[in-house]
């Protein structure tokens, strides 16, 4: 079945509407143009009772900045209460809340002082002078409440995403400017802070997780001995047949010990979903993979969702993206996936980077100018057992730098990078690129190269980003693919190239997937993240 990467990622790139209220920072004027005769509210406070109320509040005292910003643009008008009582986008912002408290298990935003100033004001209905002092804390504590909730669940934690190893730009959000916003809509900041479909779909999931931990029992899976298969019998069948009832992959399980083509489905869909060789058998692999404790999957989950929330605002519709753990690579025209192809990232030491660019290059029959590590490490060992080495790989000496000499493999079936390159000019050396060692391809687990990511189908990459000169075709790229000398050709339009790391998604087919931590980067997350 073919396997399609989530258009979340996609929506994750391009959805977010707050990215469109960037500002620089610097200090907002006071709007004196609002005052009770311009405005249809009557109800304002003094600048020294927001200072006043941030120092006995220190929860919000990283959010001081957001703070000033709102109220000066609105000249301290309440946002939350009119003549009238509390809004109706105050109840909106409540309700919402609310839900993910119940939904996410998760009360580290919930305010006891506000809930007891809301439910009392709440319940008198209309105001009258005996309210007013409450009132302000109620005004300024929903604005604090506000700036925390959008913060944790739209905008995301305050990490240092380089730290972490993740070198896209991470989105920006102007708070203040979305409060604003919130405020002025009937709709209410539910509809303003929904994130991107992915995002939501993978919330569900966190939420259905959350759910399945706190009411099943997830007793371990015994191990096999050996490998189980369609028309096999064994005791262990029928707690491996409600495991994945329970995980969504079987729709439902008999108490028989025969391994049936249900089940034979139901495993090949388990697999797919969580990266291993779907054959639809019962391996010791499998059942480990089955045996995952469901809080695990849940703090997969929310490291996940932790990196969408970073995705950059981008203009493009027509972008690539390489997701590292699942290594695929998917081309986007017009916001669609119009294919996808598997790829060779780096190894655990040699680590593909997590970074953004700009494809510029289809460089064919490439030079492969061998990198000065690579060179002491593998090249000078194998000259020193074999002096012709050079000549037998196609390689040559160009120069020296160090001491070191400077080696490149010349274009031919046998370089390393195939027979075409693709260039996005980074800090990091990292390029796509054809490989001469195709089987590798066929591997479930694809960390072999040096840092550079290879391409299942190179020809079918370097036709897409041609297509629209009228110069290039099927036999003119093959033949520029099989030259003496490289040919560059840059291309009309850049593509904007994001390489990511995301091990939790909800595919096209609504599936959840799961892969691997190969870096370790899962690890370093969730050591920041769950820290308390």
């Amino acid at each position: 079945m073919k396997r399609k990467l989530f258009f979340i990622l996609l929506a994750g790139i391009f959805l977010f509407q707050a990215c469109k209220n960037q500002r620089k920072r610097g200090q907002v004027p006071r709007d004196t143009t609002v005052n009770k005769i311009t405005s249809f509210n009557t109800l304002f406070f003094d600048s020294a009772q927001l200072s006043a109320f941030i120092d006995s509040n220190i929860q919000y005292e990283p959010f001081s900045e957001q703070f000033d910003d709102f109220y000066s643009h609105r000249n301290y008008e309440y946002a939350w209460f009119d003549t009238a009582g509390l809004t109706e986008q105050a109840y909106h912002f409540i309700n919402l809340q609310h839900d993910y408290i119940s939904r996410s298990g998760d009360s580290s935003i919930y305010n006891d002082i506000l809930q007891r100033l809301y439910d009392t004001l709440s319940a008198k209905g209309s105001l009258n002078a005996t309210h007013y002092a409450s009132q302000l804390s109620t005004e300024l504590m929903l604005s604090g409440q506000f700036f925390r909730y959008a913060a944790k669940t739209y905008k995301g934690s305050n990490l240092n995403t380089q730290e972490l190893g993740w070198f896209i730009p991470r989105k920006k959000i102007d708070l203040a400017a979305l409060l604003d916003t919130a405020v002025s809509t009937k709709d209410g900041p539910e509809k303003l802070l929904q994130a991107s479909p992915q995002y939501k779909k993978l919330e569900e999931q966190f939420f259905a997780y959350t759910s399945l931990a706190k009411n099943t029992t997830w007793d371990s899976i015994p191990t096999i001995k050996k490998t189980l298969r369609k028309g096999d019998s064994a005791a262990v069948i029928p707690a491996i047949k409600q495991r994945l009832v329970l995980l969504g992959d079987l729709q439902q399980a008999d108490s028989t010990e025969v391994f049936d083509s249900a089940l034979t489905e139901a495993v090949r869909s388990f697999q797919l979903r969580t990266g291993l060789y779907a054959d639809g058998r019962i391996s010791a692999k499998t059942i480990s993979e089955l045996n995952t404790p469901l809080n695990d999957r849940i703090r997969q989950m929310l490291v996940n969702m932790e990196r969408m929330r970073w995705m950059p605002a981008a203009n493009d519709t027509n972008f690539i993206l390489v997701n590292i753990p699942e290594y695929k690579m998917h081309v986007f025209d017009s916001g669609k996936q119009v294919f996808d192809m598997n790829v060779i990232v780096g190894t655990a030491a040699n680590n593909t980077v997590i970074f953004s660019g700009k494809l510029q290059y289809v460089v064919f029959s490439p030079y492969w100018n061998v990198p000065s590590s690579i060179v002491k490490k593998e090249i000078l060992p194998a000259m020193s057992r074999n002096s012709n080495y050079l000549a037998r790989n196609n390689m040559e000496i160009t120069g020296k730098s160090g001491g070191i000499p400077e080696i490149r493999q010349k274009p031919g079936p046998g370089n390393s990078l195939g027979l075409v390159k693709f260039l996005f000019p980074n800090n990091y050396n990292i390029y796509f690129h054809d490989t001469p060692n195709r089987g590798l391809f066929n591997e479930s687990s694809r960390s072999f190269s040096h840092g550079c990511i290879r391409l299942g189908e190179p020809k079918k990459l370097a036709e897409y980003l041609l297509r629209a000169d009228t110069t290039w075709n099927s036999d003119s790229i093959d033949k520029a693919m099989h030259l003496s000398k490289e040919k560059w050709v840059p291309l009309k339009k850049t593509v904007p190239v994001y390489i990511t790391y995301f091990t939790a998604w909800v595919d096209q087919e609504g599936k959840l997937n799961f892969r691997k931590d190969i870096y370790g980067h899962d690890a370093k997350m969730a050591a920041k993240l769950f820290a308390n």
